[in-house]
């Protein structure tokens, strides 16, 4: 057993994103404060650090996109802009003391199991010991370059949309953009009013639903907002209702379901008049099957005169610019790759090795899996947050990182009672829990037939398919029966 007589626990935190900040002040909030966050990046936020492109903003409605123990009343818009996010992400950072426990700059490469603890080593060389390590990495942090011949020979300027250079000008130039998910159809849209000349290289078009993606709220309800921080905690749990009834749309077929088609086909044809454009615009999948594209003035851009919508494959990029399967030469003089990431590599490239030296990369050599997003057989002491089969298809990431945060410590608590020294996931319970995933992802829509992140390599759909209720069941206390306590 464990001797030492606090038994105040070690902790490790990986990544400072939503999932990191929401654990690491749930934790605290728990009175454990013997934690460590660990940031590969220069400051705060996860994605919202990386990614900077022009037109960044989040889809989700900004007094549901915050934590709830730090409900913010004053939002610029509606549907937040990327600076204030990552301002805000800070400013909780700051509120909660979380500073003090924050390694910027600071990427962990390898993670050892040894004994009943984690032997952790940073890119600098620095080694941490850890009883419990948690790893709040996300999805969204390794950008995908796609293999196109002739990419590294382009003598104008290549951005990734998670790697802007703010230092590159767009204005007055020739700017192709590759890639139709929520970012090629950001950068579109707010690149197109100052370039030259933009074109948007679309492999499979996207339903784009029309969204009041601009609306900004009333000074009045700001200023009720600050004056009642009460009522913003209702407005924000009643906002988690609204989101019930969406999440609903994506795990069962209903004519909720089928009126959200029919106003995905409204605002095509709404805004699209031109029939070829229109039929060259129009998805042959159904609505919500890929991550769900929301934008005003999209349809708008690409039907200016300054922008082209191009589906012709690419066959090469030369020095000068793109030429396509169908012949045609495009002269760009700047190219964005906005085709996203590499959405399952989770924790990776960390070297991640459990119990008696198993590695994740043999433990997930068929695709990631976990028990309820959280724990990994073979891997003692370790939790993870927005892990495999996480909501980011459905349900609010806050909400859910919130939910599992509270479910980790929970253990932690049991630990500092001297109930256990290592804790470990059984297999059984993680294969039962994933074939009950594999058969309620049967019903939703995103198993309608379309080709998306949300799958693996394997062809397996990692994402969340039960409803918020569920979930909040599934992490409302540790079920002993599922672990091996030593």
């Amino acid at each position: 057993m464990n001797t030492r007589s606090d038994r105040d626990p070690r902790i490790g935190i990986v990544g400072a994103g939503v999932a990191g900040i929401t654990t690491a002040v749930m934790l605290k909030d728990a009175g454990f404060r013997n934690l460590t966050i660990f940031e590969k990046g220069a400051d705060v936020g996860g994605v919202w650090h990386w990614n900077r492109y022009p037109g960044l903003t989040c889809d989700i409605p900004a007094y549901l996109y915050q934590f709830s123990f730090a409900v913010k009343p004053n939002w610029s818009h509606v549907f937040a802009r990327r600076d204030e996010i990552q301002r805000y992400h800070r400013e909780v950072v700051e509120q909660f003391g979380l500073t003090k426990h924050l390694r910027l700059n600071c990427e962990i490469t390898s993670a050892v199991f040894e004994g009943s603890s984690w032997q952790i080593t940073a890119s600098d060389g620095s080694q941490s010991e850890v009883d419990f390590l948690i790893l709040a990495t996300g999805l969204l942090h390794h950008p995908h370059v796609p293999d196109i011949a002739g990419l590294d020979t382009f003598g104008g300027t290549v951005l990734h949309s998670a790697r802007w250079d703010d230092s590159v000008q767009t204005a007055g130039k020739r700017v192709a953009v590759i890639g139709s998910g929520s970012t090629g159809v950001q950068l579109v849209s707010a690149l197109q009013p100052e370039v030259a000349h933009i074109d948007h290289f679309v492999r499979t078009p996207q339903w784009v639903i029309w969204s009041p993606i601009h609306l900004r709220p009333a000074s009045a309800m700001d200023k009720l907002l600050g004056s009642f921080p009460w009522l913003n905690r209702r407005l924000h749990s009643a906002m988690l209702l609204t989101e019930d009834f969406l999440t609903d749309l994506f795990i069962r077929p209903s004519w909720r379901r089928r009126l959200f088609e029919q106003f995905a086909w409204w605002t095509l044809r709404r805004q699209v008049r031109d029939p070829e454009l229109r039929a060259r615009l129009t998805p042959t999948y159904r609505p919500m099957c890929k991550r769900q594209v929301f934008s005003r003035s999209y349809y708008p851009a690409i039907q200016s005169p300054n922008a082209e919508f191009i589906t012709e494959p690419i066959q090469e990029i030369t020095h000068s610019g793109i030429r396509t399967a169908d012949g045609k030469f495009h002269d760009v003089d700047v190219i964005v790759l906005a085709t996203g990431f590499h959405p399952h590599n989770y924790m990776r490239p960390m070297n991640l090795v459990g119990r008696d030296g198993t590695s994740i990369d043999d433990v997930w050599a068929k695709g990631p899996k976990a028990y309820r997003m959280t724990a990994i057989p073979g891997f003692p002491n370790l939790f993870t947050v927005m892990g495999p089969n996480s909501s980011t298809g459905s349900i609010s990431p806050l909400h859910a990182s919130e939910l599992t945060a509270r479910y980790i410590a929970q253990w932690l608590k049991r630990f500092r009672a001297g109930e256990f020294d290592t804790v470990e996931v059984t297999e059984a319970a993680t294969t039962r829990f994933n074939d009950d995933v594999a058969e309620s992802l049967g019903p939703t829509v995103w198993n309608t037939g379309c080709n998306s992140w949300y799958l693996t390599d394997e062809g397996e759909i990692d994402l969340w398919p039960f409803d918020r209720k569920t979930m909040a069941e599934m992490l409302a206390e540790p079920d002993l029966r599922d672990f091996v306590v030593r």
